[in-house]
């Protein structure tokens, strides 16, 4: 009687089929975050621009900065709002930010291939909202007034900036965290992470710069050419939201994270370790 010996699938080609699997079918999720970070790079440089391009009307009519950063935190948070809430905000979970993914991914509720791609979109759709305000308004974003709306640390310095970044980026998630997973908030964790990321701006900014998002922050030094300080910005929003999901984790409400949405929308698909019954 003949044996025959049937070889299983080597490590590397079952990551190779799961990779290629999880981008045939999630590939709109890719596409909708890459989107969504392009949106929001394209909002900042336009408001900076707006505000503090000398040559603004806008700009010369505010002479106090703090008004302009008051003005340029509702922008923001206005737009993170409108994300969170539009159809690709729903579908895609609103995350446009590596340092959320990977957190979601700690907390067991994205699949690693998923949280590749994502963070892969995330960057290149930073980088491709940049390169697209370059392109449509020639010379104004890389005026030195706006400089592609870049995060850099304030006058403290980058110890100061950074420890900044980790604290502003624990309580963003930790919010994010408390409120998606209560019945009773849950619709309104986007409206609070607005509220959250214009107090940031407004009153952090000039510590940090307030970014919380790696790929934020890449896509804006890409187009100013300014890289001296981006290892605060790769690593600190990292740091404070993975100690935010230790903190939440720690509470013994680790079973409540109910899914990786910022916004979970049950009328679209969901493609995370979802706790919600879903149709």
């Amino acid at each position: 009687m003949r044996v025959i010996a049937v070889k299983s699938a080597t490590p590397s080609r079952s990551l190779s089929v799961s990779l290629h699997e999880a981008l045939r079918r999630h590939w709109p999720e890719y596409a909708i975050e890459a989107g969504g970070i392009a949106t929001f790079m394209i909002s900042a440089i336009v408001f900076t621009v707006l505000l503090e391009h000398p040559a603004s009307p806008v700009h010369q009519a505010l002479p106090h900065a703090f008004l302009r950063r008051a003005l340029m935190g509702l922008a923001m948070g206005s737009t993170a709002v409108s994300l969170v809430y539009s159809p690709w905000g729903r579908q895609s979970g609103a995350h446009f930010n590596p340092a959320f993914t990977l957190t979601f991914f700690r907390l067991g509720k994205v699949e690693p291939a998923d949280a590749l791609f994502y963070a892969l979109a995330q960057f290149a759709g930073a980088i491709a909202g940049v390169s697209l305000m370059a392109f449509v308004l020639g010379r104004l974003p890389a005026d030195p007034a706006v400089r592609f709306a870049v995060t850099l640390p304030g006058m403290l310095g980058e110890t100061v900036a950074f420890f900044a970044e980790v604290a502003i980026s624990f309580g963003l998630m930790l919010l994010v965290l408390a409120s998606s997973n209560s019945g009773r908030t849950a619709r309104y964790t986007g409206l609070f992470v607005g509220l959250l990321v214009a107090t940031y701006i407004t009153l952090e900014a000039p510590i940090s710069g307030t970014s919380m998002n790696p790929a934020r922050t890449l896509g804006s030094a890409t187009g100013a050419a300014i890289f001296s300080s981006l290892w605060i910005y790769l690593t600190a929003p990292i740091v404070g939201m993975l100690l935010a999901a230790e903190a939440y984790t720690r509470t013994g409400r680790a079973r409540r994270v109910h899914c990786a949405k910022i916004n979970h929308d049950t009328q679209r698909r969901c493609i995370f370790r979802c706790g919600y019954h879903t149709t």
